[in-house]
């Protein structure tokens, strides 16, 4: 079993920071991207920064120039600096992880052995910026 615990979140003044922390923990052989994704009342989950297994960051419009995504792979941990809050990016923050676990066997009969991927997601920490 995989877990992916956050922490970080709060309330927060329009203008402020937060940095959230996110560690994966359980039996898995690695992991690949890492990321972030946040939902708002009545809206649609949407990816706010993602980063890959070499470092490569990944970010939404909205984050661009202001959020900062990187990763600990030595301690399966995740970070989203956030800075110049606005009260749009109020929203509960879900930490997400590509984790892989063995290889696909469909993969291993073709002689073309990849790795088992699945997708996890942390309990969500609730970021609350206020005007």
């Amino acid at each position: 079993q995989v877990h992916l615990v956050e922490s970080g979140g709060g309330l927060v003044q329009f203008g402020g920071s937060l940095k959230l922390s996110c560690a994966a923990s359980g039996y898995f052989d690695g992991i690949k991207d890492m990321g972030w994704f946040r939902q708002a009342p009545g809206k649609g989950r949407e990816l706010v920064a993602s980063i890959s297994s070499d470092g490569v960051p990944n970010y939404s419009d909205s984050a661009k120039g202001r959020f900062a995504i990187s990763r600990d792979s030595a301690k399966n941990t995740v970070y989203l600096q956030m800075n110049l809050l606005k009260t749009d990016d109020t929203a509960v923050y879900y930490c997400h992880a590509v984790v892989q676990l063995g290889w696909d066997t469909m993969s291993v009969m073709r002689d073309q052995p990849t790795r088992h991927e699945e997708d996890y997601w942390g309990q969500g920490t609730q970021v609350t910026v206020s005007s």
